[in-house]
């Protein structure tokens, strides 16, 4: 059996919405693009993504995410060194599955449109041997995957920032999910690492 783990850069009140750079996603009139990007290279959060990532075996996107990715990873070069080439390798390889209403094909080498019924195709994958299918950014299919309790383990990457706007992570409406602690570590920079599992209690 695969496990579904969703991947995070959040921030203190919850905001996801583009991390990596100023024009990544700037829906809603959203300023802060970038906002993590000050944050990288003083710790050894990059040595955690890198460890985190070695156990990728697939990647769950939904469209837009979809999009950056492909228009990033999809194209970058995969001999670059140090973190890019490593990721540009690793997610040219693995198989990219995609939740999308509007596309009707996908470029990016490896990539699958998972069809109309996305929990019933993300429950037959998960029920696949195999390892974790890593979700990162995809807001809508978050909160799908947890409506139909297909999310194994949260990772997030929490950063000592308020930003007051953005997209969040869990929004009101998120379905109802109870989850336990497995992991918490803290970085010098006052980032904090969090690894929450799919708890037994209801």
């Amino acid at each position: 059996m695969s496990s579904i783990v969703v991947q995070a850069f959040i921030t203190l009140d919850g905001v996801v919405q583009a991390p990596g750079g100023p024009e990544e996603d700037t829906e809603g009139g959203f300023e802060y693009g970038g906002w993590q990007t000050s944050y990288v290279g003083g710790d050894d959060d990059g040595a955690i993504i890198m460890e985190w990532e070695s156990k990728t075996e697939a990647l769950l996107l939904g469209r837009r995410t979809y999009e950056i990715f492909a228009g990033a990873w999809g194209v970058w070069d995969e001999n670059a060194a140090g973190f890019e080439g490593e990721l540009t390798r690793r997610y040219n390889r693995v198989p990219k599955y995609v939740a999308s209403r509007t596309l009707t094909e996908v470029g990016w080498k490896n990539s699958f449109l998972l069809g109309p019924d996305v929990p019933a195709a993300v429950e037959t994958l998960r029920a696949q041997p195999g390892g974790e299918i890593r979700v990162w950014g995809s807001g809508q299919l978050i909160s799908t995957l947890a409506e139909h309790d297909l999310v194994d383990e949260y990772r997030l990457v929490i950063y000592p920032l308020v930003l007051g706007t953005g997209k969040k992570l869990f929004p009101d409406g998120f379905p109802y999910t109870r989850l336990a602690l497995a992991e918490s570590r803290a970085l010098a920079s006052g980032v904090v690492i969090n690894i929450y599992q799919r708890s037994d209690a209801s």
